[in-house]
């Protein structure tokens, strides 16, 4: 996930500047994964169209620095009991009986 709040830091690597420029108009601040990177659409087919021109290759060493710098934050996957669904909203929901209510909008 890209830090909202990093400072501007200069980099050196224009594999580096490529990725955080696709990052930044496919993804902006919300969360991704490696595998979106690699797909055809860049992660995003909205965005990117599907075409394939969005596919990032050599993406590694740059996605690396870009986290060393501060720029794009490291999270581990997401982790379940074997069997279990597991989900990623950006929203917090609440699933009651007559209804479902999302709390994170206000």
């Amino acid at each position: 996930m890209k830090n909202f709040h990093a400072p501007h830091v200069p980099l050196r690597l224009p594999r580096s500047k490529k990725l955080l420029a696709h990052i930044n108009r496919t993804f902006g601040t919300l969360a991704f994964c490696r595998r979106w990177l690699e797909r055809p659409d860049g992660g995003s087919t909205a965005v990117n169209g599907n075409d394939g021109k969005a596919q990032q290759e050599k993406y590694m060493g740059a996605l690396k620095n870009l986290c060393d710098v501060g720029i794009v934050q490291a999270y581990p996957p997401l982790v379940d009991v074997k069997g279990c669904y597991t989900a990623q909203y950006e929203h917090t929901c609440i699933l009651r009986p007559t209804c479902k209510e999302i709390v994170s909008r206000g």
